[in-house]
């Protein structure tokens, strides 16, 4: 309770201090499918007009978000990669690491199906599947949470694929999802995504529900003591922001198609 008093104090002297000093910006790398989904359009304005703040999103995968981190070209990142970003905070690079929410991955594909994957619920037997048909399959391929957690899963599999079934978009997941639904192939995509470019594809959720599928987001401050020229402080704003119960109502309501997106986990 103390804390919680504490951090709004602080928040009140920011709210002040920012008037007077104008608008203040803050550097924020996340990953694309925040920003495809749509929820940062929703979360963010009432934390800039609370502080007279504006958030410049850099959307790039996790790989790329925590390396803008690691440079000190941002001030904060909000990434889906729990690993990258247990080790991005042990080499000193991060610190303040919050849950903010959750959401899954589904492995979308063709009304006709190839592979044969419909209904199959463990997704590393529908990737040997994918495989064994050598059933086009399209890949961000950019280091992202999305492409980490698929290379994770081919590598559960024990299959490196290549070949010309398997194909890499280097790009963001609303633009792959696009890709695939061209190719009419298969695609690991987030929840919140898919359901933002659900009215634009026609590619079904074809295996969902697996516990490997689990898609945590967590909110990270760049270090001052390695980057002293990072704004800590609106970046510390911001992660209380995002975290706070108010905000945490906000990502918890938002829906697409009647769905909701992403569950808060902060709190």
């Amino acid at each position: 309770m103390k804390k919680l008093a504490i951090l709004l104090t602080a928040i009140a002297l920011l709210a002040v201090a920012s008037v007077s000093l104008g608008e203040v910006r803050v550097r924020m790398a996340t990953t694309t499918s925040t920003e495809n989904s749509g929820l940062l359009y929703e979360i963010l304005p009432p934390f800039e007009k609370m502080f007279n703040v504006k958030v410049d999103v850099i959307a790039v995968g996790t790989g790329k978000a925590l390396k803008l981190g690691e440079n000190g070209d941002v001030d904060v990142v909000l990434v889906h990669a729990r690993a990258a970003e247990d080790a991005f905070v042990a080499a000193g690079f991060g610190v303040n690491r919050r849950d903010l929410m959750y959401n899954d991955f589904v492995l979308v594909g063709p009304e006709t199906d190839p592979a044969k994957i419909k209904n199959t619920k463990d997704v590393v037997e529908v990737f040997k599947k994918i495989a064994a048909a050598e059933a086009t399959f399209v890949s961000r391929g950019d280091d992202s949470g999305t492409h980490k957690k698929e290379l994770s899963i081919w590598e559960g599999v024990g299959i490196s694929p290549s070949g010309t079934w398997y194909m890499e978009s280097g790009q963001g997941m609303g633009p792959t999802l696009q890709v695939a639904n061209e190719k009419q192939g298969y695609c690991l995509t987030d929840r919140g995504t898919y359901l933002a470019f659900k009215d634009k594809i026609e590619l079904p959720v074809l295996c969902e529900g697996d516990k490997r599928l689990f898609n945590p987001y967590g909110v990270i401050a760049v270090s001052p003591a390695i980057h002293p020229d990072a704004n800590y402080v609106y970046a510390m704003a911001l992660i209380g922001w995002l975290t706070s119960p108010e905000c945490q109502k906000m990502i918890g309501g938002f829906k697409k198609f009647g769905e909701v997106l992403f569950t808060p986990s902060a709190y």
